[in-house]
């Protein structure tokens, strides 16, 4: 036996023994989702759904029974070539028209002239690879954020390996055309589906440009003139939390965003005492009063709120800083998707004070939350149903939050232990895939688990059980509540075998205040 036979029959024989133990662990998870769906799943399960009822729905919310869409999805490239990188990102709608009927299911028809009228985004820059450290945010050294210092010696190929510029050009061109889209009258588009987690996306982004200390350092967005006014970092933090929806109530008065939610307030009512802001914020107990009074302190210090006599008012300054990164984004999308340019244009160069910088992927991650939050904004005002549609297979808070935080507060008819829980399949999807398979006469396809707050997955119960009480899962910080939903769904079925079955998707969806906010939604 030559030893190459010999080293592959030892690496089948590890690869056999470590798979042994997994599958026969999740035999035995498989199996404790019997019997699941009685006991708590049916309450959950939504299925049999009305062709009038979709139709009244349609002429209620769109005001009309038919409807355009468009499914937007995103592709990207890299690769070396010489001594440069060639980095290619875009995204492309799928569009067509949806018709709601009374007594049928909704018809899809798909518009057939996609090469000639089909939307699209699409940008390629090219890169010296010992550039790609300077602009790749991958490569920024946290420890001395104002110079490049690796933290290990970069070869080449571990450059080309882990670069991420295409990708954040394919995410931003996602965006980008969502937002053209929303925003085109004439194509009255009323349905735009992401293959994104609108939430998950959202906190990604929060957390790709939460590290201010590479701001000044890393981001040549600061600088940068809009009417005349240039950007500075107070303009990016408060970008960062423009989610606003009085009649929601988002931003919350709570946590992080209670510093842009006052700032928001004030500058919306006008001038307003300490007094007042507490009690249109809702604030009553001593302890939220002195936070709300050292947050107003902290935000004239840093120029976003004025003090006169015992009134905080708007800082000219700040009022305009939406109209403002609205139109940097517009700018800067238009310059990476839509202009042509001359000899040596580059679109992830930008001209700022008489001299070239390099956009760093720190910035087209601002880019893409300001463009996230504009498309939620548009789609708010035209009541445009925005849907994030994934096969999502490492969600657990269906398991893990949702039901034990319902258990805890009595809301469920059933009731399963917490070890019954821990015992189930690690993933929401397979837990309902395989619920589904086992019960196909009672999961009729297709079919939807209720909505529910996108919150959830950042909250866990009380740590006493106390009724009426949550915290946050990690820091004790819970994300934005009532602005999405979220559920999961399984389309369709085999007609040959009930038992093949599609996969279970991820779905979420923007919540809209006339029409989500009513008494009987807890």
């Amino acid at each position: 036996m030559s030893f190459l036979s010999g080293d592959v029959k030892r690496t089948s024989k590890l690869l056999r023994l470590g798979a042994e133990d997994r599958v026969l662990e999740y035999e035995r998870r498989l199996a404790s989702v019997k019997g699941l769906y009685e006991r708590l799943l049916s309450e959950f399960i939504v299925s049999d759904f009305s062709f009038e009822q979709a139709y009244e729905t349609a002429l209620k919310f769109f005001g009309s029974y038919k409807v355009r869409f468009a499914g937007i999805d995103g592709t990207m490239y890299s690769n070396p070539l010489y001594d440069l990188m060639i980095f290619f990102g875009g995204a492309y709608a799928a569009t067509g028209t949806v018709t709601f009927k009374r007594d049928a299911e909704p018809q899809v028809e798909y518009d057939s002239s996609f090469l000639k009228s089909g939307a699209s985004l699409s940008s390629v820059v090219p890169v010296y690879i010992n550039e790609v450290p300077e602009i790749d945010q991958t490569f920024f050294d946290l420890e001395e954020p104002s110079e490049f210092t690796p933290s290990r010696p970069l070869i080449d190929q571990t450059i080309v390996n882990n670069a991420t510029i295409a990708n954040w050009i394919m995410t931003f061109a996602e965006y980008y055309l969502a937002y053209k889209l929303a925003s085109d009258e004439d194509k009255n588009v009323r349905i735009i589906l992401l293959d994104r987690t609108l939430s998950g996306e959202r906190a990604s982004l929060l957390y790709d440009t939460s590290k201010r200390e590479l701001w000044k350092v890393k981001s040549n967005l600061l600088g940068v003139e809009v009417d005349g006014v240039p950007i500075d970092e107070k303009d990016l933090a408060y970008g960062r939390y423009c989610i606003k929806n009085l009649k929601l109530g988002a931003p919350p008065p709570r946590g992080d965003f209670l510093r842009y939610t006052v700032v928001f307030l004030v500058q919306e009512a006008g001038p307003l005492t300490l007094n007042e802001i507490c009690e249109r914020l809702g604030v009553r107990d001593e302890k939220r009063r002195k936070r709300v009074e050292r947050l107003l302190h902290a935000s004239v210090r840093d120029k976003y709120l004025l003090s006169k006599d015992d009134k905080y008012e708007a800082n000219p300054r700040y009022i305009d800083t939406w109209s403002r990164l609205k139109k940097l984004v517009r700018c800067l999308g238009d310059r990476f998707f839509f202009q042509e340019g001359e000899e040596g244009f580059n679109v992830m160069k930008i001209v700022k004070d008489g001299k070239e910088h390099w956009l760093t992927t720190l910035d087209i991650a601002f880019l893409s939350l300001f463009c996230l939050e504009m498309l939620i904004e548009e789609c708010w005002r035209r009541r445009i149903l925005l849907i994030g549609l994934t096969k999502d297979t490492a969600a657990r808070d269906f398991k893990r939050q949702l039901i034990p935080i319902l258990n805890n507060e009595g809301l469920l008819h059933g009731h399963v232990e917490p070890e019954e829980l821990k015992e189930l399949p690690n993933t929401d999807r397979m837990i309902l895939q395989s619920a589904s398979i086992q019960n196909p006469d009672r999961f009729h396809v297709p079919w939807c688990t209720v909505e529910y707050d996108t919150c959830f997955k950042t909250m866990v119960p009380d740590k006493k059980f106390r009724k009426g009480y949550v915290r946050g899962a990690r820091k004790n910080r819970i994300s934005l509540e009532k602005v999405f939903l979220k559920s999961y769904i399984q389309l369709s079925q085999a007609n040959r075998d009930p038992l093949l079955r599609s996969n279970v998707l991820l779905t979420e969806r923007l919540v809209y205040p006339d029409f989500d906010v009513k008494d009987e939604v807890i």
